[in-house]
């Protein structure tokens, strides 16, 4: 199994999916197993998409310095990464809370990456849902049969209070919202036992010092990256406020906001997702032979 030393040392997991120009996959969660992306709605029929696992994530190893895990630092071992395997400029796709630790890399190693899609970000600098905007996309699906169940688990987390078992437990309650299309044959193919994060610190710790950094959006509004963001129209996790926050962030974005989707579009509406990210980083690209 490929893994790479990273700048501190720790073992960090990635592996390759397809064939074709290189892409770096980062995935969300924060602390997500990587292998929920798939193939990305069929990309990988013609891209080779390296995808990575974050430290304390999927199969890499747990750093001894909790604070490495904040995605600022992870920026770090994109590079190292990149390094590692003797790539000149990348293209970079990621997903969710993944999504910051895309753009921290973009700033912070400018003219390494040559385009970047950013699908269904959390935000720029941290988390930046609308409250009102998801309300109203969560109370729009209260004829659904989970809508109770995952209503509850809501109220129950905005209240606080829970014991970590209990977060656990609300959290997948909830986890309906994020879809378009929910149903028990979807849980069974996308939720692999495992895949989501044990640990109880990674989360605080991945968001930590987020925006500490008073500069930070001066920094993505000078960046000359072209950037794509996708965003699902039904997306109850995180809504479509913090894609369109992200897209007014760069000087050369285009924000696409898929119909029929949600949090995670390339599993609903593959061939759109896949249209669409092709056609974005084939721009600039010499003809394949």
């Amino acid at each position: 199994m490929p893994f790479y030393p990273s700048y501190d040392g720790t073992r960090l997991h990635f592996d390759e999916v397809g064939d074709g120009p290189p892409v770096l996959a980062l995935p969300g969660g924060p602390g997500t197993d990587v292998r929920y992306l798939g193939d990305l709605g069929g990309l990988a029929a013609g891209r080779r998409l390296i995808r990575m696992d974050a430290r304390a994530a999927g199969r890499s190893e747990v750093p001894g310095d909790h604070a490495t895990v904040s995605f600022v630092e992870q920026a770090r071992d994109v590079e190292e990464l990149r390094r590692f395997l003797g790539l000149t400029r990348v293209d970079v796709i990621a997903h969710s809370a993944g999504t910051l630790t895309a753009q921290e890399y973009a700033v912070a190693h400018p003219g390494r990456v040559r385009r970047m899609v950013l699908v269904t970000p959390v935000g720029r600098a941290a988390r930046e849902p609308d409250a009102a905007e998801l309300a109203a996309l969560r109370a729009s699906r209260a004829e659904e049969p989970w809508y109770q169940a995952a209503s509850a688990a809501d109220a129950a987390l905005r209240a606080g209070g829970l014991s970590r078992e209990a977060e656990v437990m609300a959290r997948a309650r909830m986890v309906p919202f994020s879809w378009h299309r929910w149903s028990a044959e979807r849980r069974r193919a996308e939720y692999v036992p495992g895949h989501a994060t044990s640990l109880p610190w990674l989360r605080e710790a991945f968001y930590d010092g987020s925006s500490t950094e008073p500069d930070r959006l001066a920094r993505l509004a000078a960046s000359r990256v072209p950037v794509l963001v996708i965003a699902g129209a039904s997306d109850g996790l995180i809504g479509t406020a913090p894609a369109r926050l992200v897209a007014a962030a760069y000087p050369d974005s285009r924000l696409e906001v898929m119909p029929e989707a949600g949090h995670r579009p390339w599993a609903e509406q593959p061939d759109l997702f896949r249209t669409l990210v092709d056609d974005f980083l084939s721009a600039g690209q010499p003809p394949r032979v």
